[in-house]
């Protein structure tokens, strides 16, 4: 009796059939009372399939799949008794030209641990959640806009290792919990977003070169320890974000590529189908079957794993049909131009599906040009992303940020040009793991100065960065002024926390966070103006930027000035919107920052003195480098 029935073929033919993680692949079942394994594929144009593995010491012939009918939707399926959860397995599939292939399961709940291939037996039902009010809360969510976003962005690989151990020393999803969850809890990060946890075969493609997009990677345990990491991150109300690859896939001989002797996965038009620069391949957005496998599994990770939200990884390059290509090297739309229109729909029905089915859960695009409306609603024409990574912000920020501080006079608009676009789309402001690798320095070495002023820059830097309208991301090592460029290879250098220098800076990082989380002004308007106000936009010759950050109700703002030289202003004053008194809550100068301890006033009142613009002001020292945040 089949398992995969009338229903499942249509809705699999629509791309909708939303459980098909439940479908296809290995499932452990009963049949007749005998307990087995039930294996399911898709391959059209496959002549024959076999299932071997360790259960039938790979025998080639043992246990040849049937096509399911109609055969031309390609099905092919078999009930095996007695296999047993672990169990390897691959298919081994014969092309209608009669070549053999040995392909893992695309479905695969698991797989061996790489540099094998083969797919392995899960069960993944049985997992006893205890997040039930995390999901509640996060469903009656009213408006996830007006929520407190802070990711602290991680390699689960080399966020930190076991010493002296043979293997590589990963820390398992398990260990991962014990250890991580309490750092992110002590430093304010409200997200954890891992790297590299769908499986793929080669650690230096970090994860964004899938073969398994229906399993967690097993270099940190199995299935059911990933859902505990998951658990246990929505005990201690922290959210779980996971980057997501439907933008390509690679040619590895046991994974999609040419699945069944054709290009089943992939656009059969290798101007379509190829990415040449990244040596992968693009998957056909037109086909339903592999729409409806990135929809399941981008489902799989939301709606079994319990998953926050999905980072979708190089929304640019599925966009546009000459991404990274050559004049030659690409075919135009139907109206003769550059847009991927298959996969502009894919996106507006997986992000209105994922969000719709489950409230309070965020699809976050990864896109770096000026697409239109990336966050915009699918009736205005948008793609429906909850955020878009804002790349400018990021470029900008960045350029700015190592120049040496005598030309950052002649470079200010770049810190104040995001503004001017903030209200066009849902941004997250990030500094991630790609602006820390390559040569392009870690980012206390992109700062200009030696020494302190390094240190003193940076802190400045993540000061404006957290009063700037957006959500937050920082990779991990940032927050201590990691001194090396991140590998993939080895743990972040925690030692250097016994430098006064980098505590400081983890001190640093540390308040601004909490102060992010503690303070509705800092990200309940993030995408209005009725949010943020600039003080004095313009004062490019002191490199001074001054700002307010606001709150919905109007009664908790922020005051921000951070001075981007190393130039004392003794007597710097500032302009303010009311004759009010200004409590001084954040103060680059304090000794757990590193900073002189010079005593100051904690709050300032404001007099009756016209400065930027505005009747009232008061005066502040500001110190070289210096940073100041008033509540009022």
């Amino acid at each position: 009796m089949a398992k995969f029935t009338e229903l499942d073929r249509y809705l699999f033919g629509q791309a909708t059939h939303y459980e098909i993680y439940r479908k296809l692949g290995a499932h452990p079942t009963d049949e007749y009372g005998i307990r087995g394994v039930c294996f399911d594929l898709w391959a059209p144009n496959a002549k024959r399939v076999w299932v071997i593995g360790t259960f039938n010491g790979w025998d080639e012939t043992a246990n040849e799949m049937e096509c399911v009918k109609p055969e031309s939707m390609g099905i092919f399926e078999l009930f095996i008794p007695g296999v047993e959860e672990g169990a390897l397995y691959k298919y081994l599939i014969e092309t209608k030209d009669g070549k053999r292939l040995y392909k893992a399961d695309p479905y695969a709940n698991y797989a061996e641990l790489r540099p094998g291939t083969a797919s392995a037996v899960a069960d993944i039902e049985h997992f006893k959640w205890t997040d039930q009010n995390w999901m509640k809360e996060r469903a009656a969510v009213e408006d996830v806009y007006e929520q407190p976003m802070a990711i602290y962005e991680v390699h689960p690989g080399s966020w930190m290792r076991h010493p002296c151990r043979e293997d590589e020393g990963f820390y398992t999803y398990r260990e991962l919990a014990n250890a991580l969850i309490p750092y992110v809890l002590e430093m304010g990060y409200t997200h954890i977003e891992l790297m590299g946890i769908s499986e793929y075969p080669f650690d230096g493609s970090w994860g964004y070169q899938v073969t398994g997009y229906y399993a967690p990677t097993s270099r940190y345990g199995k299935p059911e320890d990933f859902a505990y990491f998951v658990n246990e991150c929505h005990k201690h109300k922290i959210g779980v974000i996971l980057d997501w690859v439907p933008a390509h896939f690679p040619r590895d001989a046991h994974g999609l590529a040419e699945f069944d002797g054709t290009c089943l996965y992939e656009y059969a038009d290798p101007r379509k189908g190829e990415h040449p620069d990244w040596g992968t391949k693009i998957f056909d957005y037109g086909k339903n079957e592999v729409k409806n496998f990135l929809i399941g599994s981008a489902l799989l990770w939301v709606e079994h794993y319990h998953v926050d939200g999905l980072r979708v990884d190089a929304v640019a390059s599925m966009l546009y049909l000459d991404y990274g290509k050559q004049d030659g090297q690409w075919v135009p739309n139907k109206y003769g131009d550059n847009k991927n229109l298959e996969a502009i729909e894919f996106f507006k029905h997986i992000n209105t599906l994922i969000i719709g089915r489950n409230p309070g859960a965020v699809m976050i695009a990864e896109e770096s040009t000026a697409w239109p409306k990336v966050t915009g609603s699918v009736k205005e024409d948008g793609l429906n992303f909850s955020y878009k990574w804002n790349m400018g912000w990021m470029h900008d920020f960045l350029d700015y940020m190592k120049l040496d501080p005598y030309f950052r006079k002649d470079n200010h608009h770049k810190m104040t040009f995001a503004m001017s676009y903030n209200e066009s789309e849902k941004y997250i402001l990030v500094l991630s793991h790609d602006e820390v690798v390559h040569l392009k320095c870690s980012m206390i070495n992109k700062m200009p100065g030696l020494g302190i002023d390094k240190f003193r820059n940076l802190m400045v830097g993540y000061a404006f960065m957290m009063g700037h309208p957006g959500k937050k991301l920082l990779f991990m090592g940032q927050e201590f002024a990691q001194l090396q460029e991140w590998s993939e290879e080895r743990e972040l250098d925690w030692y250097l926390l016994e430098n006064p220098d980098h505590k400081h800076i983890q001190n640093w990082v540390k308040k601004l966070l909490h102060i992010y989380h503690k303070n509705p002004a800092l990200y309940e308007l993030d995408s209005s103006w009725g949010g943020f106000e600039w003080i004095n936009a313009n004062d490019n010759e002191r490199s001074i930027y001054s700002f307010i950050r606001k709150s919905k109700d109007g009664k908790n703002r922020l005051l921000f000035v951070c001075n981007f030289t190393p130039m004392e202003r003794s007597d710097y004053r500032i302009g303010v919107p009311l004759r009010k008194t200004y409590k001084l809550i954040l103060d680059s100068d304090d000794t757990e920052f590193g900073g002189n301890g010079k005593a100051r006033p904690q709050s300032y009142k404001a007099q009756k003195k016209e400065c930027d613009g505005r009747a009232f002001s008061f005066e502040y020292p500001l110190s070289p480098y210096g940073v100041a945040v008033f509540r009022f």
